[in-house]
């Protein structure tokens, strides 16, 4: 079942709900990553919550002109509405208020969400249109979606992510540097308000598949994994809108495969999962990668003073460097250096006193900076270089 999830051979509602999770979650993903790189993650948080009195407005104005107040045109409508009004209630309180801005998002988060509550409690007690089901948008529902569905929320995911890529480099100008980004000319708070504008949309789009509440993991953790493999912002723009994509991909095709699974909460695990192998597997910034390299900065340590001890000729009682020393056949079993053992101590003082020399002379300052003590010096100096410490070593002797 799964892997004919994955191919979209379980039929015309799955694969809909397959691919509008895909374009959700490459839009999510890409939009989400300037949040992230802005710092201001929580924003995304007070926007989905504002959307659900828009939805139960939207609901009972629908309902009020005649209809069933299920169409989802409306409701997204009206939840685009309340999440823009909840975005500048933000940032007016921000601006004209002693508040900071977490302490002005989780206000109107808190104020939000407790009044859609409020209309949906009202809204299950109307006898007038098809209310059942409607707290579905929480969570997300993708159960009975119809074509015009899906293709609103592909649409609207392919607008966003066209969005993004033609204005990713005004938005991650101003995430990095605000100030430099005013300075060359930049209307910054546009280009924030553009910013939490494309955030919107995502969280209306996302209301059928993901839900609300969930919409934010899908903002969140896709910037969040990419910035373990990449140090560069355009690559993690590039990485979150694939993590995203995937994430979407495999959570709908999961979903589909299994009976009564919710589609949104899988989604976001899935998500977490990718994002659990990026912290762990990483081979830039995971955890394993970070304990490698302080293994081997640790046993270059121990080599290296192994070195100098040996070329002082002092003895070794660390256990650790005895055993790395006799495993490269630096010394014998008793401790006592090996001819090559002999020539590679000689190496690494002949390094620290042209080290101490090389610190000595102003004009190669920002070079002796350099040195890490551990290796060579021929990595940073030309041979030239060398011979040139190595004669003023020899008339320093004489």
């Amino acid at each position: 079942m799964l892997w004919q999830a994955l191919t979209l051979q379980l039929g015309y509602n799955a694969t809909l709900v397959t691919l509008g999770a895909l374009l959700l979650g490459v839009a999510a993903g890409g939009t989400g990553t300037f949040l992230f790189l802005r710092k201001r993650a929580l924003v995304s948080d007070a926007i989905s919550h504002a959307t659900l009195p828009g939805v139960g407005l939207a609901f009972l104005v629908m309902v009020a002109l005649g209809g069933d107040g299920r169409n989802l045109a409306g409701l997204l409508f009206g939840s685009a509405i309340t999440a823009w009004l909840g975005l500048l209630t933000v940032q007016w309180l921000n601006k004209h208020t002693r508040l900071s801005e977490d302490s002005a998002i989780g206000a109107v988060l808190s104020v939000f969400f407790g009044a859609g509550v409020v209309l949906l409690t009202v809204i299950q007690t109307m006898s007038q249109g098809r209310q059942a089901g409607l707290d579905s948008l929480l969570l997300g529902s993708t159960a009975g979606m119809l074509f015009s569905d899906a293709a609103m929320i592909a649409a609207g995911g392919a607008v966003v992510l066209a969005l993004a890529l033609l204005f990713r480099r005004p938005m991650t100008l101003v995430a990095f540097d605000a100030n430099y980004a005013a300075a060359n000319g930049l209307n910054v708070s546009r280009i924030d308000l553009l910013t939490m504008g494309l955030v919107l949309a995502v969280t209306v789009v996302g209301l059928k598949i993901v839900g609300l509440i969930l919409i934010v993991a899908l903002l969140i953790i896709p910037p969040v994994t990419a910035r373990f493999w990449t140090d560069r912002a355009e690559e993690v723009w590039l990485i979150s809108g694939a993590i995203g994509g995937a994430a979407g991909y495999l959570g709908a095709a999961i979903s589909a495969s299994a009976p009564n699974l919710p589609t949104g909460p899988i989604i976001v695990l899935v998500a977490f999962a990718l994002f659990t192998v990026s912290l762990f597997f990483a081979p830039a910034r995971g955890a394993l990668s970070s304990v490698l390299r302080h293994r081997r900065f640790q046993r270059h340590v121990h080599r290296r003073q192994g070195l100098l001890a040996l070329a002082n000729g002092l003895p070794i009682y660390e256990r650790y460097t005895m055993r790395l020393l006799s495993q490269e056949g630096l010394i014998r079993p008793d401790g006592v250096a090996t001819k090559i053992g002999e020539r590679q101590a000689a190496s690494a003082m002949q390094d620290e006193h042209r080290w101490r020399l090389l610190r000595e002379m102003p004009a190669h300052e920002d070079i002796a900076a350099r040195y890490d003590g551990l290796s060579g010096l021929e990595t940073i100096l030309t041979k030239d270089q060398l011979r040139d410490l190595d004669a003023k070593l020899a008339e320093g002797k004489t």
